[in-house]
C-alpha cells in the first residue's frame, strides 16, 4: 500500500475502518515523513467516533504538521475544498 502511494502521484491512503492504534508502525512513519501528503483520515462513523479517533491520534506523537494534513489539509488539497 505503501509503495503504491508513494509511486503513483495520484494514489492515496486512506484509514478509514481502523482504530489508529492499529496503524501498522510502517504507516505511522510514512505518514509521519516522507508520505504526510499522501495518508488520509477517515473514521468509519457510527462504527469508530470521531472523539475516540482523535484520542488515538494523538497518542500517536506525530507532528502538528503532520496530523493537520493527515486529518484535513491532505482532503481539502485532493478534493480542492477550501
Amino acid at each position: 500500500m505503501i509503495g503504491v502511494a508513494w509511486k503513483h502521484d495520484n494514489v492515496y491512503i486512506d484509514t478509514s475502518a481502523y482504530l489508529p492504534r492499529y496503524y501498522p508502525p510502517q504507516l505511522v512513519h510514512f505518514l509521519s515523513t516522507y508520505g504526510r501528503h499522501k495518508v488520509m483520515f477517515g473514521n468509519n462513523f457510527p462504527q469508530l467516533t470521531w472523539k475516540k479517533c482523535l484520542e488515538q491520534v494523538q497518542a500517536l506523537g506525530l507532528e502538528p504538521e503532520a496530523t493537520e494534513q493527515f486529518l484535513s489539509g491532505n482532503a481539502k488539497r485532493v478534493f480542492h475544498f477550501g
